[in-house]
């Protein structure tokens, strides 16, 4: 039997969230800080995004780099307008509270959780979303900082002194859009995990190892990687 700290919660699940977070820091940390992100998707991606400012300096017309823009912008707005559906129907759960326990208990070798214990694991899951929704939504804003520095950058002919300069800082400020954009897309996919709570703690810790393979081999060892590096 595993001790309880509570009626609701049991010290099991208590070290399941500890492990959760343990994996998507850690995580976080190895692909995007520590020496080992050279190889990553997203650090290969950041040379191309520089290279793309730098094209974008030699072209006139720049249809083109508004429509790429435009993709990036749609992609942030998409997804942080599906965080948002995820809050307002886990927030429609939390009204359903009777209902959902009776379905659990329904379920073979499932302990149906208490009122306070779903409550819990539903306000958990809201913060992840809720978290995702900040990083997809300020990422939509990075990008369009973005926008405004590609419409800042002078053409080609031109003898601004400040062109190289305005060029890189366009480069850097998509490249940081694209970090918020993969934060958020991480806590979607840990907010999958975090469902296997509900049945049972040992499931949720292993759903988390499975996201981290996930990532780490879509990250660092994906076809897409191997095809973009050449």
């Amino acid at each position: 039997m595993v001790p309880a700290l509570s009626k609701d919660l049991t010290s099991l699940d208590v070290l399941a969230v500890v492990w959760f977070l343990l994996c998507w820091l850690g995580f976080a940390f190895f692909a995007d800080r520590s020496r080992f992100s050279a190889g990553s998707m997203n650090r290969t991606m950041s040379g191309y995004r520089r290279r793309w400012m730098e094209e974008m300096r030699r072209r006139e017309n720049r249809v083109v780099d508004a429509q790429i823009i435009g993709n990036q912008l749609n992609g942030a707005a998409f997804f942080a307008s599906t965080m948002i559906l995820l809050v307002g129907g886990l927030f429609a759960l939390l009204g359903a509270t009777d209902k959902a326990i009776s379905v659990f208990a329904t379920l073979p070798m499932v302990d149906p959780p208490t009122q306070m214990a779903w409550e819990i694991k539903i306000l958990f899951l809201m913060m992840i979303f809720i978290y995702g929704f900040f990083k997809f939504a300020w990422a939509f804003r990075v990008y369009n900082f973005c926008s405004v520095l590609i419409g800042a950058v002078p053409p080609e002919t031109s003898d601004d002194p400040e062109a190289d300069k305005t060029v890189r800082r366009a480069a850097e400020i998509n490249n940081i859009g694209a970090q918020h954009f993969n934060a958020g897309l991480r806590s979607f996919f840990f907010g999958q995990a975090a469902l296997a709570w509900f049945v049972h703690p040992f499931l949720f810790m292993a759903a988390c190892l499975w996201v981290v393979f996930v990532l780490h081999r879509r990250e660092f060892r994906s076809r897409s990687l191997k095809v973009v590096r050449g």
